[in-house]
């Protein structure tokens, strides 16, 4: 067997070795060795093989194989820009802790600089991104077997965090020498007999000490993104995507500035989506406190304020205190639903209550970054029999359907996603799923607004502004849905949001759901909703 076509299949074992269950492919020349070697490994049922062929499209799909199962799924390309489309995905990946293997090949080092077709300097090319970088040597004695599959343990231990950091992507580049296809000669060498890993890694683990706070003073808990499970007997404002979320207030990031102000805040993960939830932790006259990451990343504190960092201490709130919350929660749901009954009231704030309340239990919910997130948060009643994700660790809209599709191959029931139109279209290729491909069943419901509605709400979309807005933070766009599904098989049916629940059945395929609204009245609703909100809050308190 030839050197490149032998290093490809100890590489490809030795990550089958360490558990790696899925693997994404791109196509290319330099990489046809591990295209072989995962073909191979796919065939004889080993692990479960997803080619694709757009090289950023299939970053996302790692990550969301990646981020639902937990386990590290290596993305692989080809030399060149091939590699470079990968670091958007990267960068989600570290931000958020997600184990994504980019597996590159590589023109040989003595080809790098001499001006070789689609060779650029790949070594270090995600810099500060990933864990670990690594690139493999090149050789050709047996002795080789040994070194590459330690190389590989050590990646998927990076990618793992059993290495004493968090969790994360890691890089491993490949340089290939032609010959690039397998010659029949010979064998890859062997591993360790038992069919393990060749470096078994243990998992490290981390403890803190209790924070430092009155364990009786008014207090709350501000949860985002990777935030630990715990219970906690004070009010919890969390994101979708915690894990705190399904025991959070309903109404928590509308109550901010009109509920009874803590004396301190525990900020648990990484909070990101709402403002209210940044004054607060800015306030001066407010002591912040973070949990500390069990993985070993670091804690958020935007504004530089939090005063330690530690374990959950145990808590023993006023009773009162507790309940003035809840009584304010309470009256804030009830003036929420009243609007939101409205048929004529804010579409996506419609939507996203009527879509979480209508998803069987057991499902899945992909959230896109921009608005539907936010009006998930801010509108549907929490649920604790969803598994809710959403691509926080950088917030991008891009890859968002890929990552969908990606989630809703490893996850064991119906899977649903909430896109806007714009993150839809930003990962359109997401949509192509070759005819020989694992097919999920996934359910896309797109809040279809004709742009970038969530820009509405910004400071460029205050009335004096109008001028320039529409254009350029606007974007609108005229794609038809309809056509659009139609080009990529995809199945698609428009509804309203009182129509929404009997589009939801059974889907066999990937299908879109088109929803469609209105942006020119998206401000001014926000801000008549919250006005209520507030006005039936002062009225509880």
């Amino acid at each position: 067997m030839n050197p490149s076509s032998m290093h490809a299949e100890v590489v490809v074992d030795e990550l089958v070795r360490c558990g790696v269950t899925d693997a994404v492919l791109c196509p290319g020349s330099r990489n046809a060795p591990l295209s072989f070697a995962l073909q191979a490994a796919d065939a004889s049922g080993r692990l479960r093989l997803h080619v694709r062929i757009d090289e950023r499209t299939a970053a996302f799909l790692a990550l969301g194989l990646a981020l639902r199962s937990g386990r590290p799924v290596p993305v692989c390309t080809t030399s060149g820009t091939a590699v470079a489309n990968l670091h958007p995905a990267v960068l989600e990946a570290s931000y958020a802790g997600v184990p994504l293997i980019a597996l590159t090949a590589d023109r040989p080092p003595q080809m790098v600089g001499t001006g070789a077709s689609q060779t650029i300097v790949q070594q270090g090319i995600f810099g500060g991104a990933v864990r670990l970088a690594v690139n493999g040597a090149p050789g050709t004695a047996a002795e080789e077997n040994a070194r590459l599959r330690s190389a590989v343990d050590r990646v998927v231990a990076a990618a793992l965090g059993s290495t004493g950091g968090p969790p994360g992507p890691v890089h491993l580049n490949m340089p290939f020498a032609q010959p690039l296809v397998p010659d029949g000669v010979g064998s890859a060498p062997e591993g360790r007999a038992d069919g393990g890993p060749w470096v078994e890694v243990a998992r490290s683990t981390r403890t803190s000490p209790p924070l430092p706070l009155d364990p009786e003073a008014p207090t709350i808990v501000i949860a985002g993104h990777g935030a630990p499970e715990l219970d906690a007997p004070v009010p919890v404002i969390a994101e979708p995507a915690s894990t705190l979320w399904p025991a959070a207030l309903r109404c928590g990031p509308w109550l901010l500035g009109n509920a009874p102000k803590p004396a301190q805040v525990i900020v648990a993960g990484r909070p990101t989506l709402h403002r209210p939830v940044q004054s607060l932790l800015a306030d001066p006259d407010v002591a912040v406190y973070a949990l500390a990451d069990p993985a070993g990343g670091p804690w958020n504190d935007v504004p530089g304020v939090v005063r330690a960092v530690g374990s959950m201490p145990r808590l023993a709130p006023d009773p009162s205190w507790v309940q003035r919350w809840r009584d304010a929660d309470t009256a804030a749901a009830k003036t929420l639903d009243h609007a939101l009954d409205d048929p004529a009231a804010q579409t996506g704030l419609r939507l996203a209550r009527a879509l979480v309340a209508a998803l069987p239990a057991g499902a899945q919910l992909v959230l896109g970054s921009s608005n539907p997130v936010r009006d998930v948060s801010l509108a549907a009643v929490p649920r604790p029999d969803l598994k809710v994700l959403s691509n926080r660790g950088v917030a991008g809209i891009d890859g968002t359907v890929s990552t969908a599709v990606g989630a809703a191959l490893v996850h064991d029931g119906p899977s649903f996603a909430l896109l806007g139109d714009l993150t839809l279209l930003h990962d359109t290729t997401g949509l192509v799923i070759g005819p020989d491909e694992p097919r999920p069943d996934l359910t896309i419901v797109v809040l279809n607004d004709g742009g970038g509605g969530i820009f509405g709400l910004l400071e460029q979309g205050a009335a004096e502004h109008e001028h320039a807005f529409e254009r350029v933070f606007g974007t609108p766009h005229r794609v038809d849905m309809a056509a659009l599904g139609a080009a990529m098989g995809v199945a698609h049916t428009v509804v309203d949001v009182d129509g929404l629940p009997s589009a939801l059945g059974p889907a066999a395929g990937v299908r879109l759901v088109e929803v469609r609204a209105e942006r020119a009245t998206l401000r001014a609703a926000h801000e008549e909703l919250r006005s209520a909100i507030s006005a039936a809050v002062d009225a509880t308190i």
